[in-house]
């Protein structure tokens, strides 16, 4: 019997970040220049505590497999371009669609995840807990993650699986007639509502399908406020010298106290947001050293040590920018260790629906946009399916020039869970 196509369309949408002129009291503060007045009706940091996702010591395991994730999926992702991929974003739309999985099918997914010994029940845990309590950490700071799934009329959704997406996922299925000629319009309305408008087309006539099984929607909007602002006055135009040719771009510059380290391949500095709950991490490769150097070490336990940085007065350049990708998961993720799921002949998602499926359409698009008022992004994830160091005692003072490719991490302060990384290459 020939498998039915399956679309699964997450649409991660994702990280708006608008710079505050707030000043933190927090390590990334004191000592260090004049900070810049903000306007009266900006946002500040009074009764905003900081607050915790707590975690049992089983699920930081978890947490720090899933960030091995995000670094080999982006290590397959790295190019000669700038990119920018949303690893959280395909563990919600896996963790969701694995609920369907079952046998050899189900343990890949749960491999290449990281959720290898815990299983299906612990994914759905974890998204769970993120789901609730990483919108609440802080008042400054925006994040919606939300959850749908659209099925087509002719086929039918298992009784189990529609339970499980509504009580770890808040996924309200939907059955449409999805030849009525309006299912792609309602597919891509519900991605720009839940993007803030960042991503307007989740599906383009040619992929979308009336003859699909279903369209499954992952959403993650995240707003924050830089802790520190940049002033718009001290933006000139630098070059910023790409691996293959140097430009102009436009950069920005501040001076102030952050959270700062070095290592034998780069520098690395924690740009922190609101009330400290997320944070962005630039890793800026030292001369002579590339992308790559810093990629090939990065695991989740190096990720850790730069959870603890020590204090310096940065000289800080950065650039304005903005960049979207476009990236086929299908390859990357069958390379990463779950095949099955794309084989019509060996996948196996008999706990999904009525007809047996498999995984043909999976890519996500991104978009960043990084300038003095912050950072947006932007990601959508579509799945298709045919019949987942110690503080000086004072502060160094240090020059921190992003005028050359470098790497960002945007990430939550209590776990170290990655939301998003990219690289910036200059184009």
């Amino acid at each position: 019997m020939k498998k039915k196509v399956l679309w699964v369309a997450i649409a991660l949408m994702m990280a708006a970040t608008w710079s505050a002129c707030s000043k933190s009291d927090d390590e990334t503060t004191g000592g260090g220049p004049e900070i810049i007045s903000c306007p009266e009706d900006t946002l500040s940091n009074e009764n905003n505590e900081l607050k915790y996702i707590s975690l049992t010591r089983a699920q930081m395991d978890l947490v720090n497999e899933n960030n091995n994730f995000a670094f080999n999926l982006f290590r397959q992702v790295t190019s000669d371009k700038s990119e920018i991929v949303s690893p959280i974003s395909i563990t919600y739309a896996l963790g969701m669609l694995n609920n369907g999985a079952v046998g050899e099918t189900q343990k890949e997914i749960n491999k290449v995840l990281g959720f290898e010994k815990a299983g299906a029940d612990s994914i759905n845990a974890f998204c769970r807990k993120m789901l609730t309590e990483a919108p609440t950490l802080d008042k400054l700071t925006k994040v919606m993650i939300a959850n749908t799934i659209y099925m087509n009329k002719d086929f039918e959704l298992k009784s189990d699986f529609i339970n499980k997406a509504k009580t770890f996922y808040d996924a309200e299925p939907e059955t449409r007639d999805f030849a009525d000629g309006k299912t792609r319009d309602v597919i891509n309305k519900w991605g720009n509502d839940h993007t803030e408008g960042m991503i307007p087309e989740v599906l383009t006539e040619e992929e979308f399908s009336p003859i699909a099984v279903s369209y499954l929607l992952n959403a993650i909007y995240f707003k924050g406020t830089w802790a520190e602002k940049f002033d718009k006055n001290n933006t000139k135009d630098e070059t910023f010298k790409g691996y293959s040719a140097e430009k102009q771009v436009p950069m920005m510059r501040q001076e102030h106290t952050f959270n700062y380290m070095e290592t034998d391949d780069c520098q690395a500095l924690r740009l922190p947001y609101g009330n400290l709950a997320y944070r962005m991490t630039i890793l800026l490769p030292k001369e002579g050293k590339t992308i790559n150097d810093v990629l090939k070490t990065m695991t989740a336990e190096t990720w850790q040590n730069y959870q603890i940085m020590g204090r310096a007065i940065v000289d800080l350049k950065l650039p304005r920018f903005e960049s979207k990708s476009d990236v086929n998961l299908k390859p990357i993720m069958s390379a990463l260790g779950m095949p099955k799921a794309f084989n019509p002949g060996l996948a196996d998602f008999s706990n999904f629906c009525n007809v047996p499926t498999y995984i043909d359409l999976m890519k996500q698009v991104a978009k960043i946009k990084l300038n003095e008022e912050g950072t947006e992004a932007a990601a959508v994830t579509v799945f298709g399916m045919e019949m987942t160091a110690l503080e000086p005692s004072e502060p160094q003072h240090v020059q921190f020039f992003a005028n050359r490719p470098f790497l960002y991490v945007i990430s939550e302060y209590s776990t170290g869970a990655i939301f998003f990384i990219g690289q910036y290459m200059g184009d």
